[in-house]
């Protein structure tokens, strides 16, 4: 069985770090400016530099995303970063026009390309298509089921191809959407969606305003351009059978926290899967563990013909057992406490686990000390404290509390 790749999100230099941490093969992160997302999921070229350095360092790959559909003034920004992104050793480049691609063939040939999911690649003459341009690596589209995939696969099989297990969905074709354009005047395919498709509409016919058309089961609103969230940890040995070199978590605008957990138990179920062969079973655990953290609901996507996109409803527009309470600066080996840069509020005696990349280690909050040596009752985000712990914790791993049902 093919030991595929497993592909993290990296929205900023702290997440890079987590998803190392938690198991990642591999990480991608966006070229600010010209990655299809907001700024604030971009990393700037310090800092794509120093997170290029310490993924390397753990024997793991950074790919660049650089997937804006590019206008003329794109490209001379891209000549002007290209340098920067090229020093600091990024492994791919992930790109989706036509025009940048041809760009990146003339200026920069040995650095491999990535072919965006915005693309739309749903076949084999395109695979070859986009082989023959240069590309190296193409990200399928979300809307192919596995059995299509694995035809594809087996039709070009001197090409890596890579598709989506886990994260949100787009209601778009391939995610190219102008809902967020039209409403807001900002565009999803220049990276600034406004994600108008999560928010609640009724439909009215103009003649009869007070009588709205329910598109939903729930009689207040509707959710039917929002998905369930994509979701394939139950069907690995199905993806893996697929032949194909790349699982891809989608969420570079998701928290630290959700990198850890996804990229955790993705790691675990892989390793699971590759060592049992036919023994394999999807643990209970791993799915309960899916649910402490944000979500929409779970869908299997277009992976199998029967199911395709499934819109979300009211009572599961976002579903969370846990948050973050903080994330280890460092373990004090002589006090055995860990350091901790608190990420909300926090109270003694809250229901606090540590969450490493094989287990999960409860956390005495009974006693909060804050740097100064005082003990404290309730901490807000932002705080340093000190909790007692009886191991060494790798810098970088998160804490979690359970959230109190209010």
């Amino acid at each position: 069985m093919r030991r595929p790749e497993l592909l993290l999100p990296a929205g900023n230099l702290e997440k890079l770090r987590t998803a190392v941490l938690y198991g990642a093969d591999a990480v991608y992160a966006g070229v600010a400016g010209l990655s299809l997302r907001a700024a604030s999921a971009e990393m700037s070229p310090d800092d794509l530099a120093a997170g290029i350095a310490h993924a390397h360092a753990a024997g793991v790959r950074v790919y660049a995303a650089s997937n804006t559909f590019a206008r003329d003034g794109d490209l001379e920004t891209f000549r002007r970063i290209l340098p920067e992104v090229v020093a600091a050793g990024a492994d791919a480049l992930i790109v989706s026009d036509p025009g940048l691609i041809r760009l990146l063939r003339k200026l920069v040939p040995q650095i491999p390309l990535h072919l965006s999911t915005q693309a739309n690649t749903t076949n084999a003459e395109a695979v070859r298509f986009w082989r023959d341009q240069g590309v190296e690596r193409i990200i399928l589209a979300r809307e192919l089921n596995l059995a299509d995939v694995e035809k594809i696969v087996a039709a070009v099989p001197d090409m890596e191809l890579e598709i989506f297990i886990h994260g949100a969905m787009c209601m778009a074709y391939s995610g190219r959407c102008y809902l967020s354009a039209w409403r807001n005047r900002r565009s999803a395919n220049a990276g600034d969606c406004t994600q108008p498709c999560r928010w609640e509409y009724l439909l009215r016919e103009s003649t009869r305003p007070d009588d709205p058309l329910i598109l939903a089961e729930d009689e207040r609103y509707s959710y039917f351009l929002s998905s369930k969230d994509l979701c394939l940890l139950p069907h690995l040995p199905d993806v893996l059978k697929t032949g194909v070199a790349g699982l891809k978590v989608e969420g570079r605008m998701k928290s630290s926290y959700y990198t850890a957990v996804v990229a955790r138990v993705y790691r675990q179920a892989l390793d699971a899967l590759l060592s049992e062969g036919t023994g394999y079973v999807c643990r209970a655990e791993w799915m309960d563990e899916l649910q402490k953290v944000s979500h929409r609901g779970y869908t299997t996507g277009f992976a199998f013909a029967q199911e395709k996109i499934n819109e979300t409803s009211p009572g599961i527009k976002n579903i969370q057992t846990h948050e973050p309470a903080g994330v280890v600066l460092e373990y004090d080996p002589e006090s055995r406490q860990l350091r901790i840069d608190v990420r909300n509020l926090l109270r003694a005696g809250d229901d606090v686990e540590l969450l490493l990349p094989r287990e999960v280690a409860p956390v005495d909050t009974g006693h909060l000390t804050g740097e100064q040596g005082k003990a404290l009752q309730r901490v807000h985000a932002g705080s340093r404290i000190f909790l007692p712990f009886d191991r060494p914790v790798p810098p970088g791993a998160l804490l979690r509390k359970k959230i109190t049902p209010q």
